[in-house]
């Protein structure tokens, strides 16, 4: 006879792995240098920073040196807080379709979800980016959208090595016509790599982002920030989770419910894909009207 201790238990192991694994594989896919655990209830902050005043001129033999000012401001900010949900499985699902479709199905669908929760999130603050404009061709707004990115890290003396845009999948297959590229799928994403200049190129879909619209960063203004569920004061409440044992980017649980006769799945997160620049995300209209759904165009 079967342990079903056993067998919920790998269940847990095997959900919170292939997140972990799927982040993994985002994360290489962006570049993205930085995974920084947080304490549930912090505030996320995102700067702009100028030279005021440009460089100051070297001064003569003796005399005073004359201060540079640049200037750091806060542009944006998000709290990093826990996120809990829950799926259910009633036993009535379980006897129509069996257990490997009932539980296995959901839970994949379930673990989509909760990716796409954060994903979604950075989209939209993607669409915040300062470094705004709007040139004539697709191609021309890939190519300043690159340009005004470099133009504004290298005017802070921040280094880039790596650029990712963002772009809607339309705009993309309308531009190459026929041309044959290789369009990789990883994560639920589609992305080009090495394309006109970029390291990545997501292909999206509206609303995430519309046509007309190109977004860019360099890969070094991506962090990625988590709470840890399995954090000990957590499990103070006697709220235990499975996790990778690595990261630690999502807690997971299942156990039955007698009084509805189902099967309950329970995840803890706290994730948020963060720009620690947004004057370092540009926000690139292009066209007319009749391709441009009107997406924002940042502020």
């Amino acid at each position: 006879m079967a342990n079903t201790f056993t067998d919920v238990k790998a269940r847990e192991i095997d959900f919170v792995s292939r997140f972990a694994q799927n982040w993994d594989a985002l994360k290489n896919i962006l570049g993205i240098m930085n995974t920084i655990k947080k304490q549930s209830g912090t505030t996320l902050v995102a700067y702009t920073a100028e030279a005021t005043n440009g460089l100051a001129t070297s001064p003569a033999k003796g005399q005073p040196i004359p201060a540079t000012d640049i200037t750091v401001t806060e542009a944006a900010k998000a709290d990093l807080t826990v996120e809990k949900y829950r799926k259910t499985v009633p036993v009535e699902d379980v006897v129509k379709y069996g257990a490997t479709v009932a539980i296995q199905k959901t839970d994949d669908a379930f673990l989509v979800e909760l990716q796409n929760n954060v994903l979604t999130r950075f989209y939209n603050f993607l669409h915040t980016g300062k470094l705004t404009g709007t040139e004539k061709t697709f191609q021309m707004a890939l190519a300043m959208a690159k340009g005004m990115v470099i133009d504004k890290f290298n005017r802070i003396n921040k280094t880039v090595t790596e650029v990712v845009a963002f772009v809607n999948v339309l705009d993309v297959y309308e531009y190459i016509g026929a041309a044959n590229i290789t369009v990789q799928t990883q994560f639920g994403l589609q992305y080009i790599k090495d394309f006109m200049g970029y390291s990545t190129v997501f292909l999206l879909s509206a609303p995430n982002v519309e046509r007309g619209k190109v977004y860019a960063t360099p890969v070094e203004n991506i962090d990625l920030y988590h709470v840890d569920p399995s954090d000990s004061d957590i499990a103070k409440l006697g709220l235990v989770y499975t996790t990778d044992g690595e990261t630690n980017l999502i807690g997971f649980h299942a156990n039955g419910d007698y009084l509805t006769a189902s099967g309950d799945s329970y995840a803890l997160m706290g994730m948020t894909l963060w720009a620690e620049y947004i004057d370092g995300i540009s926000a690139i209209s292009f066209g007319t009207s009749n391709n441009t759904a009107g997406g924002n165009t940042g502020v």
